[in-house]
């Protein structure tokens, strides 16, 4: 079983920056993941795709509202991932979560069930 730890959400003023941290560790049973990935959940509200990283050549995407604002990224020589965000909103407030897709059997990186490993989450909040 795959365990994945968030950590660095904290409170931070609109404008700033904050860079959180997902490590991974326990057994792996797929060394040639899909990829990992960034997700966030604002209370009453689904939980909404941020970015992802495809592992093999490190090609990225992101969500519209946080595209040039985030960037995620990861270790090259062992599973950790990083999301760094710039020029925060109130809006991205959320709990933060990161996310492991082995293969793309469960389905598309865009979508929660598209993952088979989660992480606990970390709260960001944006104060105005």
């Amino acid at each position: 079983q795959v365990q994945l730890v968030e950590s660095g959400g904290e409170l931070v003023q609109a404008g700033g920056s904050l860079r959180l941290s997902c490590a991974a560790s326990g057994r792996t049973f797929n060394p040639y993941r899909m990829g990992m990935g960034w997700f966030r959940q604002a209370p009453g509200e689904e939980r909404e795709f941020v970015a992802h990283i495809r592992w093999i050549d490190e090609s990225t995407y992101y969500a519209d509202s946080v595209k040039c604002r985030f960037t995620i990224f990861r270790d090259n020589g062992k599973i950790l991932l990083y999301l760094q965000m710039n020029n925060l909103k109130p809006e991205d407030k959320a709990v933060y979560y990161c996310a492991d897709q082995p293969d793309s059997s469960r389905g598309s990186y865009r979508m929660p069930n598209g993952y088979s490993y989660w992480g606990q989450g970390t709260q960001v909040t944006v104060s105005s």
